[in-house]
């Protein structure tokens, strides 16, 4: 007889190559782990949308738009834990965990990046280069095309190796703009930028989809334009309510606590399992690791933004595994204590508490859907975690710690009722 059955065998086997796939998935820890911003410090700032006459009120659709394109100029930083919420019903506020450039972060935001090719005479040009409190916008023509033409814009040189922005229009962009400076070759094409006149090239041939803007930038500058380009144009002016800058230490500090108290924690809880249920919680103990690897392994995979939020509703989905297997090893003992074997009494046992277990896990989901549908911010991200943390709970404690159990009782490993804690 084989000390294990072929099928306990085949389950341990699975469960196995199980953590050592979330292993991988999750090693090493520093860069599969993303830390949001009060772990590893950065930049928080609270943004609310002005009414224009075009715009004179903020509409949800409106806020969720100029969300879109904030989110889209702010990714463009390489920050991957960029965090959006909105606020009332015309505040964003924008959590950016390990920034390294706050003031270009800050100038994505206020700008509007409103780009308008528009037609003026020389003489205008000549003018408005040489007054500076010209208007050159006001004196201008409609415009010929806008950035909402542009499908895409990147970063390069010109001719003569400068800063440049190189754009490629839409087809409906393309063929106005080609009729348009095919009708006004050897006169300016005058570039706004958020009603500032920023270059007025002389057109000297018919420009079809694509183009440059080349207009003193620096090369920041110019990355910075083509991202803003390329993300869209913001309807309505933003302004910064509030900024602050949360310094790393402050991060540094609330790490080191979180883990110190969930280490400390789960050892707590890994050594009464053992002492008061012995085999049973041994069994349990082991089956918290494999759920520990498990949610490491969710947290990496989906790139999941970890806040101190987040690791309260890691232990608090680590109290829900340990509730079910108590309530599991309770009803175990009760069948041990009324004359049962340890194989029935195993069997039993689970049978039972199975549903007060599902439905104590099934509550806790409900709850967690509410708080992650209504709330914002970190509210969400500690029901997003507590949410996967009891889905997982139920799992490991109803086929691992079983897998465990089975494969102990059906092997006679364990048949005296003490080793139960009975």
């Amino acid at each position: 007889m084989f000390w294990f059955r072929w099928k306990h065998l085949i389950k341990l086997t699975v469960i196995v190559v199980l953590c050592i796939l979330c292993a991988l998935a999750f090693t090493p820890l520093k860069k599969t782990i993303h830390l949001g911003l009060d772990l590893q410090g950065g930049l928080r700032a609270l943004v609310e949308l002005e009414p224009t006459p075009d715009n004179p009120t903020i509409t949800p659709d409106l806020l969720e738009e100029e969300l879109l394109v904030l989110q889209t100029r702010l990714n463009g930083l390489g920050v991957n834990e960029l965090t959006f919420s909105k606020v009332g019903g015309s505040r964003i506020n924008i959590e950016m965990p390990g920034l390294k450039d706050p003031e270009q972060a800050i100038g994505l935001i206020r700008e509007a990046a409103v780009l308008e090719m528009r037609p003026m005479t020389k003489e205008q040009v000549t003018r408005a280069q040489s007054d500076p409190k010209y208007d050159a916008y006001k004196v201008s023509g409609p415009p010929v095309i806008t950035g909402a033409d542009m499908t895409s814009a990147t970063a390069g040189s010109d001719p003569a190796g400068m800063p440049a922005v190189n754009f490629t229009l839409s087809a409906t962009g393309s063929k106005k703009f080609y009729d348009w400076t095919k009708r006004n070759v050897g006169n300016p094409l005058p570039i706004f930028l958020d009603r500032k006149l920023i270059e007025a090239p002389t057109i000297e041939t018919a420009i079809s989809n694509q183009g440059q803007i080349h207009g003193g930038f620096t090369q920041e500058r110019a990355v910075q334009l083509a991202n803003e380009l390329s993300a869209g144009s913001l309807k309505v002016p933003t302004k910064i309510i509030e900024i602050e800058n949360v310094g790393p230490t402050l991060g540094a500090i609330d790490l080191q606590k979180s883990l110190v108290a969930s280490l400390a924690g789960l050892g707590v809880v890994l050594l009464f399992m053992l002492a008061v249920y012995r085999v049973p919680g041994f069994l349990a103990d082991v089956a918290l690791v494999v759920y520990c690897f498990l949610m490491l392994a969710y947290v990496a995979l989906f790139q999941v933004t970890l806040t101190l939020p987040g690791i309260a509703g890691f232990v608090l989905s680590i109290g829900m595994a340990v509730d079910a297997n108590v309530l599991i090893f309770e009803r175990i003992k009760e069948e041990l204590w009324a004359g049962r074997t340890t194989r029935a009494a195993v069997g039993v046992g689970f049978k039972r508490a199975f549903w007060t277990v599902f439905d104590s896990h099934v509550t806790t989901i409900v709850g967690a859907l509410v708080l992650y549908w209504l709330g914002t911010g970190t509210v969400k991200g500690f029901a997003l975690t507590l949410l996967v943390g009891t889905v997982f709970s139920l799992l490991t404690t109803v086929n691992v710690t079983r897998a465990f159990m089975d494969a102990v009782v059906d092997n006679d490993l364990a048949t005296t009722p003490a080793l139960y804690g009975a």
